[in-house]
């Protein structure tokens, strides 16, 4: 069994989006040669997410819109913003979001469902965050 790994790296200039990764995690399997396995894509930090769902610009705001209800921005509204912090609806966003995907790997590409994309979501950007893309296979 062999395994690839490659990092994504993302700094927005907003504090919150959503980015269709799917051509760069493609691109990771093509480097990888792999072409039956299992490709693990992660948020490697507790503000961001990796989810699967349909590229539809109405859906994507639709997420913003329901997770500001569930979560809204306030800097007085969460314990966690006691200790200097001004993100705690961030951590709470990516949770209900999600830390990260699997997609089988099939004759070398990803095995998708119809419409499904993998997006990074961004809670609390402007600064340098990284994705994990981990390929393991034959």
């Amino acid at each position: 069994m062999k395994s690839y790994t490659k990092y994504l790296e993302f700094n927005t200039k907003n504090r919150k989006a959503f980015i269709n990764i799917t051509p760069e995690v493609e691109e990771a399997l093509t480097q990888s040669k792999i072409r039956q396995g299992l490709c693990l894509v992660n948020a490697m930090h507790i503000t961001s997410s990796v989810f699967i769902n349909d590229d539809e610009e109405g859906l994507h705001r639709d997420f913003d819109t329901w997770l500001e209800w569930l979560a809204p921005f306030s800097k007085e509204k969460y314990r966690h913003n006691l200790s200097g912090e001004d993100n705690a609806d961030a951590h709470l966003k990516r949770t209900i979001m999600g830390r990260e995907v699997v997609v089988a790997v099939t004759e070398g590409k990803l095995d998708f469902g119809p419409w499904e994309q993998i997006f990074y979501g961004e809670f609390d950007g402007q600064r340098k965050k990284r994705v994990l893309v981990k390929i393991i296979g034959e």
